[in-house]
């Protein structure tokens, strides 16, 4: 039997971290003058009233914490995370409706950054910088940013660790789950320090330097300007973000081994990271081709540009330098095969991972080698060590679910109106954690709302990978044994 009491007490705990975000954002709506103060002021207050409610529930709660009490309480999490993350935009009358101004919160929380405000320069400081922080705080996780900074989590964070942490190989730095968020959390942070001083080294003033060096290491996507990072006009602009956005991509894991302990070839030597770079070096150099040859683009033009949206696709950040919809059909195939591929596990990016890809090849060359060798035993092996057995049927559910997902949120968006290839971008944006601009006119704000709140979903599902959210609708997970 679930004991709901020890999740009301966690997700009390977590609140209140939030209302202390909305409070730092109150702070500088006050510094800056502007007319946000009193949609902060209300919504911190709404969200430590919520917190103390949920905190009044769960005491006397035990520290134990069960494995179907974890899947459900980080699935919670984040829609609690976004359903008080939402009262700025509609306290101040930024987004107007319920349904909008969720769907833009939790788009930021799971890192997607797709938008339904047509003019982000119209909106004052510090609600852009709450879209940035709400994307920077998701991008390694809620509940496991919560346990870094908390001495406890009810006594279950490995579980919790493994129902929100990305990839299907789940791996600590230390003994101690907490002493290895920090670690984690320290990377994520000095890689948010190196980017904005880079981006201000390039010309951007401070606050524009803090959004986008937190929304390109969180791989979020959302930007300050219309016009994302065409508003700067610069090419070492450009490249610092590619630089961060590829970083980013990397498994925290082996950033750490690299930084802190100087094993770079631990990082040369991964099966995952030599599919990352060889996916970002062959999609690169094939795009450069098509548009020095069949677009007349200058070398360094087509380089500068292909390597940026095959680099921000495939770590699902969604910023953007160019129409990419006018360039040769081939490249939009390509690109999508990348936005669906995602970087590496134990990163902030969304999608496949490459390290699903490299057991999919090791599976695949198996299988090669046992028509030859019926009796032969091959296991899969990654980076030399052999899988569980029980990774590859999870391997092939993820995979399965994910596109049976993708499929049913087409079929329903085909059915209200909305045209084929549109449906499949959106879908596989969100599911992906892309967000990528829709172009041809379209935008989020222009979808149905019924739409609105089952790509919230897929969102959702996308961010803590399906299972973690499927899970919940099966029987079984309610039976009492």
């Amino acid at each position: 039997m679930i004991d709901h009491r020890i999740i009301f007490r966690i997700i009390g705990q977590l609140l209140f971290i939030e209302a202390f975000m909305m409070l730092v954002c109150l702070i500088m709506s006050y510094c800056y003058g502007e007319h946000d103060t009193l949609a902060f002021m209300v919504s911190t207050m709404l969200t430590l009233c919520g917190a103390t409610i949920f905190k009044y529930f769960g005491r006397n709660a035990t520290n134990d914490l069960s494995r179907r009490e974890a899947y459900l309480v980080v699935t919670l999490t984040w829609i609690v995370f976004s359903f008080f993350g939402m009262f700025p935009y509609l306290v101040g009358g930024y987004i107007t409706n319920i349904t909008d101004a969720y769907f833009e919160t939790i788009s930021g929380f799971t890192t997607t950054g797709a938008t339904i405000v047509g003019d982000v320069e119209r909106l004052p400081h510090a609600i852009l910088f709450w879209r940035t922080m709400t994307q920077w705080i998701g991008g390694l996780g809620i509940v496991f940013f919560t346990i870094a900074i908390l001495p406890s989590m009810g006594g279950g964070s490995m579980k919790i660790f493994a129902a929100e942490a990305t990839g299907p190989i789940k791996s600590k730095l230390h003994p101690r789950l907490s002493t290895s968020a920090k670690w984690l959390w320290s990377i994520y942070l000095a890689l948010t320090l190196a980017c904005l001083v880079a981006f201000w080294l390039c010309g951007m003033d401070w606050f524009d330097s803090i959004n986008y060096s937190m929304t390109t290491t969180a791989t979020g996507g959302f930007a300050t300007h219309n016009d994302s990072f065409n508003h700067f006009n610069s090419a070492s602009v450009e490249y610092v973000a590619i630089l961060f956005q590829f970083l980013a991509g990397i498994n925290f894991m082996l950033l750490y081994m690299v930084v802190f302990k100087g094993k770079i070839m631990d990082l040369l030597k991964n099966s995952e990271f030599k599919l990352y770079i060889t996916i970002v070096l062959v999609a690169t150099t094939w795009i450069t081709l098509l548009l020095i040859y069949g677009r007349g683009y200058d070398t360094e033009g087509a380089l500068r540009a292909s390597l940026f949206n095959v680099v921000s696709l495939l770590t699902t950040t969604g910023l953007f330098i160019e129409d990419v919809s006018s360039w040769p059909t081939i490249s939009l195939l390509i690109l999508a095969c990348c936005m669906f591929s995602g970087a590496c596990a134990g990163s902030t990016s969304g999608g496949f991972k490459c390290v699903r890809g490299v057991m999919l090849l090791n599976v695949l060359r198996n299988e090669f080698r046992r028509i030859l060798h019926p009796n032969a035993v091959l296991p899969v092996k990654v980076n030399g060590q052999a899988i569980p057995n029980n990774k590859l049927p999870s391997l092939l559910a993820f995979f399965t679910a994910s596109v049976l997902m993708c499929i049913l949120i087409v079929a329903i968006m085909v059915m209200v109106g909305v045209g084929n290839k549109e449906a499949i971008t959106i879908s596989l944006s969100c599911v992906s954690n892309v967000g990528l601009s829709l172009g041809d006119g379209m935008s989020w704000g222009m979808l149905p709302w019924g739409i609105k709140w089952a790509l919230a979903l897929l969102m959702l599902m996308g961010r803590l990978e399906i299972m973690t959210v499927l899970v919940l609708f099966t029987k079984s997970f309610w039976n009492e044994n």
